[in-house]
């Protein structure tokens, strides 16, 4: 596997469409959720692209403290292309999440939007639930977060 780091404004065309169609295949045909995954955002995240064989399996964008909540870091879309599940990418691909964010923002409380069917993998992880469950597109969700210091 081979990690990629870049901000919104120095990926190619080719990754772009890459990484949009990777969330579309997922978050939208394979869960079969219509919703507008083009939400303005993706400019002001970092995002992480994880490759095998050149072509696009992992994904996740970051956002720093102050861009989407006040305080905390911010990570979204995490996702791994189905036929490569299974494999412990999901894993590496949160723990890198993780570490790119300590790198950059410190010891900043990490926050993730949960489905609610994976928050079992996400306390693997290190994440913890608070708050209500909501919808989010029409799929159960919660709060999960992650406190660097403890």
């Amino acid at each position: 596997m081979e990690w990629f780091f870049k901000k919104y404004d120095e990926l190619r065309i080719n990754e772009l469409y890459e990484l949009l169609k990777l969330r579309a295949s997922v978050f939208v045909v394979e869960q079969d959720c219509p919703y507008l995954d083009l939400d303005g955002k993706d400019s002001l995240a970092t995002h992480m692209l994880g490759y095998e064989e050149n072509k696009l399996i992992a994904y996740s964008r970051i956002f720093r403290p102050g861009a989407l909540e006040k305080k905390e870091v911010r990570i979204g879309r995490i996702v791994v292309k189905k036929q490569s599940r299974g494999k412990g990418l999901g894993k590496e691909l949160v723990q890198k999440s993780i570490a790119f964010c300590q790198e950059h923002f410190g010891n900043q409380t990490t926050k993730i939007s949960a489905q609610v069917y994976l928050k079992k993998f996400y306390n693997q992880c290190g994440f913890i639930e608070k708050g209500e469950i909501y919808l989010e597109d029409g799929i159960p969700h919660c709060a999960m977060y992650l406190n660097h210091t403890e």
